[in-house]
């Protein structure tokens, strides 16, 4: 814990450098409200502001309001999320403004226990758009705010731990001010987010220099703490591209697990489940080409992808076990929500595609 006049002079130097030098005309700050703050949060988690910005853009242009996003489609809501990844996010954003629509009017919450409530939003999240978008008095500790409060208290530990993560929260209870907590809470993110960077903090330019324990220690490399790092394990998954003519089969996953809700090709757990599927089915196969492998790395595992384009003389009327599955045409990136895996594969099929028209041109 900090001295109260330690607090306080934390939190009037923050404000002062904020009034100075804080980003103020991002567009989720023009025309300010609770909808925009909440939505910019959930989008800003695991991602930078540059690349938020055109998908913040886009998402307002199709969805005015909550009850507009709120009837529209998952799967178009995640086609428009396509790219973000984390795509609970989308998930969670388009459940929370159904609930929203049901239970307010389709009004944001302005009590805390009611914001935190709805799917998706923890207690930063909450306080941030509350304080934010309302200038209600309560904290935050996002990725940055933790990084700004772990230096200047010297807190040692990661702050994925349990214990750590409360000393953050006391801390920034301690030096968020009542007052100007609008202020206060952006300052916290824009400093995490510029000067106080995770590498190569700009420390000379700070307006906490003269307190921070990390700085004074030259030691800023030491906090925040880091998770101790595990040899991620790997797996492998083969796909089968389905193609008749222009059109190609996509499978819509179940809306829990692993890209959840979204659309992509079938998937086997080996060559020889994805040979059984094409024998099962009687597919009348015109011509086969194993693509180029490739890895895709989640948080947790890397995932080697052994995609085959198989080629019919006839579509079928169906396909067994893929009662999710739909015949999109191979003209242009279909308006459903798509692994990146499955968008990048399908661009090559696009290409591909636009080619040979090119050639018979």
């Amino acid at each position: 814990m900090l001295q109260q006049q330690d607090a306080v002079w934390f939190s009037n130097q923050l404000v002062s450098w904020y009034q100075q030098h804080g980003r103020k005309t991002l567009p989720w700050q023009l025309n300010k409200s609770p909808y925009k703050t909440w939505l910019s949060e959930v989008m800003l988690q695991q991602t930078q502001v540059a690349t938020v910005i055109p998908y913040f853009e886009r998402f307002t242009s199709r969805f005015a309001d909550i009850n507009a996003l709120a009837q529209a489609p998952l799967d178009e809501v995640l086609h428009l999320w396509t790219g973000l990844g984390y795509y609970a996010r989308a998930r969670n954003l388009h459940k929370a403004a159904q609930v929203m629509a049901a239970d307010y009017r389709g009004e944001f919450p302005c009590q805390f226990d009611q914001v935190l409530a709805l799917p998706g939003i923890g207690r930063s999240t909450a306080g941030a758009v509350l304080s934010l978008a309302l200038g209600q008095h309560y904290p935050i500790l996002d990725g940055n705010c933790k990084r700004v409060l772990a230096r200047f208290a010297a807190v040692s530990g990661w702050p994925g731990d349990k214990k750590t993560e409360q000393q953050l929260w006391q801390l920034a209870e301690q030096v968020t001010p009542k007052n100007t907590v609008a202020e206060f809470n952006q300052a916290m993110m824009d400093l995490g987010a510029s000067l106080c960077s995770r590498s190569k903090p700009r420390c000379a330019e700070c307006p906490l220099k003269l307190k921070c324990k990390a700085a004074l220690a030259g030691e800023q490399a030491l906090y925040p703490g880091k998770k101790a790092k595990k040899a991620l394990p790997e797996k492998q998954s083969f796909w089968l591209l389905l193609q008749h003519d222009d059109k190609v089969l996509l499978s819509q996953r179940p809306a829990a697990g692993l890209w959840g809700g979204l659309y992509g090709f079938i998937e086997f757990a080996s060559s020889d489940e994805r040979e059984h599927y094409l024998a099962l089915n009687a597919l009348d196969v015109k011509s086969r080409n194993d693509l180029a492998g490739f890895r895709h790395t989640f948080s947790h595992f890397h995932l080697w992808i052994q995609p085959q384009l198989v080629q019919l003389k006839h579509k079928p009327d169906n396909v067994q076990e893929q009662s999710a599955a739909t015949w999109f045409t191979i003209e242009r990136i279909p308006p459903v929500g798509l692994s990146a895996p499955a968008k990048q594969l399908f661009q090559q099929l696009l290409a591909a595609s636009t080619g040979n028209k090119d050639k018979a041109i």
